[in-house]
């Protein structure tokens, strides 16, 4: 290799020019700008200001903090579902009275307080959510013109009572528990706010309705589409954030007792400011309970330092009217541009050189040598169904295909013309399997790996696994689960071709040509998951090999063929197989004769392995063409090839027109057929084999026939 070439190897395998997009485009940056936002933040003002983070100033920041932070929750909640509600610190004042009223002039005990307050918040937030969720006005000046009602009412009340509730001081120890008590030295509101925030992150990630309020805000038409109740879910948020305001005046009015005229004023500034420098975005269907918790950190942090440095009340408002502009000018600009800056920074490609291939040319002899014997290969399903990827047949001859649709399409036997849908699940299937029980363990793109029982049931295996150390992103969720195979004893292996790409965005991966795939392995005994192999090239086809104790798996864009050892004397190796093949490899199965046949997806051009060793080359392609019109592989020629445990092609079968199959995805043998699948076809193959075993079933050789 010349000199040049390999200093370009190295800088490319080893420089982490790629670790700058994850951090731009993975949930990792949305949670971790606004910690550092905030520990720079506590570390300047602790430098500047003696005793700034004390105990005792900890203390009251963490009092202010949970009774502004039940409000920035509620509006958190508004803003998640599409909204926005100006009116937060009007109802956080008129809340306020209402519990100072009923205690300190209609002399109400402290429990029926509690709760006559609750609904009050619960009321006026009620009123919103009708206007905005039901009748669909405009949040910002419905919002807006109640924040004016409200605050008037309050204006109007407190001219009448004011002074007898100034002139009321009640001994009651339950109520000011409620705003100066503690347990353990934690504040009272402190604690109730760490409650409500772990609830209502369980209730964001793990509940139906959460996942409601997150869709409506990504598309109110879509939530509608999919039969989500988008009128009452909104109001439903409304109501929400007046409760949870309704509790932060509780608090506050047990601390201080006071209903002065500038209660509330200017707080839906705060609560907003915290909300969008917590980095929850504005236009909706993004955000979480722990960035608005980071978010009012921040906030009170910069005000609590302001203010001890003297600064006036203008100053304090106007810097969070500032700190408010800014951030929503990059909420705003970074949701518009986001996609055309990682763009640029993401896409990282890095040098991988290939072997020759073998000559596949007619008249040059060799294992690869073209034919067209799978120009007449009859054709199931055509025009009936969509990206069959892979292929597989039941004890009972039952013909089995996903669709693009979501959809585990079934061809009923012996003539395969009706065809069924046998389970919806809803993501592209690709790889599937049959356990001893006729259970159907399929993976699906973006969702994981997933059971369908014989009577049509889908449920989920599992859809994670253990974390990478060295990851910067969280790269525990499944993104491409892609093929399996089953061993003897219950272990499932499936792999996972790239960590850092979706489904659709697959070229990308390809065009990068870095070890972004995995092995992992699912044991159905006791339910546990965990990855088994790193690095790998766009790892797809998984078979478990005859000896029971390694699998094969093919590495797409190392268009190689693999061996791992995950039991006996060599277990935890990896060995080659086969490292120069002619295209790239896809499916592995069994064939009748112990050998395996191998699809390939496409085959290799010079062009495309010229550029696999310019990775500056590739970038520029990424940058300034299309991807329609980036160096593919030549999927146009369907190929499938069987070969042996030494890795020696044992024979080829070629379409060289690509008639019938222009892009072969997998294969299966059964009973003297080898059916065909394709992601990019609308039928399913089937090929006359010669001198194939007629009785040859799969699952019946290796785990015996059912009784």
């Amino acid at each position: 290799m010349p000199m040049r070439d390999t200093i370009t190897s190295l800088r490319y395998r080893y420089w982490p020019d790629h670790l700058l997009g994850e951090i731009l485009s993975k949930r990792w940056t949305e949670t971790a700008i606004p910690v550092i936002l905030l520990l720079i933040v506590g570390f300047a003002f602790s430098r500047s200001i003696d005793n700034f983070l004390s105990p005792a100033s900890l203390a009251d920041t963490a009092r202010q903090a949970g009774e502004i932070g039940f409000i920035a929750l509620g509006l958190a909640l508004v803003v998640i579902v599409g909204g926005i509600d100006l009116s937060v610190g009007s109802i956080f004042a008129l809340t306020d009275f209402c519990a100072l009223y009923l205690l300190d002039v209609a002399g109400w005990p402290v429990p029926a307080v509690v709760v006559a307050t609750l609904l009050c918040g619960a009321l006026l937030g009620a009123v919103n959510g009708i206007l905005v969720g039901y009748l669909r006005l405009r949040a910002f000046i419905t919002t807006l013109i109640t924040l004016i009602i409200y605050r008037s009412a309050y204006d109007l009340l407190i001219q009448r009572y004011s002074n007898a509730i100034a002139s009321a001081f009640p001994d009651i120890p339950s109520w000011d528990f409620i705003g100066a008590g503690s347990v353990l030295g934690i504040p009272t509101v402190a604690l109730a706010y760490i409650v409500i925030a772990i609830f209502g992150h369980i209730f964001m990630t793990r509940l139906r309705p959460g996942w409601h309020i997150t869709a409506i805000g990504g598309s109110r038409r879509s939530a509608y589409n999919s039969g989500i109740p988008v009128r009452r879910t909104i109001a439903l948020c409304y109501v929400a954030s007046g409760v949870l305001t309704s509790i932060g005046a509780l608090f506050f009015a047990s601390r201080l007792g006071t209903v002065g005229g500038d209660i509330g004023v200017g707080l839906e500034v705060i609560v907003l400011t915290a909300t969008v420098l917590g980095g929850i975005t504005l236009g909706g269907g993004k955000g979480s309970v722990a960035k608005s918790a980071v978010g009012v950190l921040i906030v009170l942090l910069i005000t609590n330092g302001l203010t001890t440095m003297n600064a006036r009340g203008g100053v304090n408002r106007m810097a969070l009217a500032g700190i408010l502009l800014v951030a929503a000018m990059v909420d705003i600009r970074w949701q518009k541009n986001r996609t055309r800056i990682i763009s640029k920074v993401y896409v990282a490609p890095t040098y991988h050189e290939l072997p020759p291939p073998p000559p596949t040319e007619i008249g040059q002899g060799g294992p690869f040598e073209q034919n067209d014997k799978l120009r007449d290969v009859e054709a199931i399903g055509l025009g009936r169904i969509e990206a069959p990827e892979d292929v597989i047949l039941d004890r009972h001859d039952n013909l089995y295909a996903g669709s693009r649709h979501g959809d585990i399409m079934r061809f009923l036997a012996p003539d395969y013309q009706k065809m069924e849908v046998f389970a919806h699940i809803g993501g592209q299937p690709l790889g599937m399997a049959f356990d001893r029980e006729d259970n159907l363990y399929v993976c699906i793109g973006g969702m994981g790996l997933y059971r369908i029982k014989p009577d049509g049931t889908v449920e989920k295996a599992t859809d994670e696994t253990n974390r990478s150390l060295r990851s910067v992103n969280d790269d525990s969720r499944l993104r491409l689960a892609d093929d399996l195979d089953i061993t003897d004893d219950g272990l499932i292996f499936f792999s996972e071709a790239t960590v850092r790409y979706e489904m659709d965005e697959w070229p990308i991966d390809g065009l990068e040509a870095r070890g972004n795939g995995r092995i992992i392995s699912y044991d159905t005994k006791t339910g546990t998951t965990r990855t088994e192999l790193r690095g790998l090239k766009f790892p797809n086809g998984i078979c478990v090999a005859s000896d029971g104790q390694s699998i094969l798996f093919a590495e797409t864009f190392g268009c190689s063929i693999k061996r791992y050892w995950f039991a006996g004397p060599k277990k935890g190796a990896v060995e080659v197989v086969m490292d120069n093949l002619p295209g790239y490899p896809d499916n592995i199965n069994l064939a009748s004769d112990g050998n395996y046949w191998l699809a390939l997806v496409g085959m290799r051009s010079p062009s495309l392995d010229l550029a696999w060793k310019m990775p500056g080359f590739r970038r520029r392609m990424a940058k300034r063409v299309p991807v329609d019109e980036w160096l593919f592989p030549n999927i146009n020629t369907g190929c499938v090839v069987k070969f042996n445990e030494q890795g020696k092609i044992v024979e080829s079968f070629w379409d060289l027109h690509g008639e019938n199959h222009p892009m072969i995805t997998s294969m299966r043998e059964h009973r003297g057929y080898l059916y065909l699948g394709g992601i990019l076809n609308n039928r399913i193959g089937r090929y006359k084999l010669d001198n194939a075993d007629p009785n040859f079933v799969q699952y019946d050789k290796r785990w015996g026939k059912q009784s």
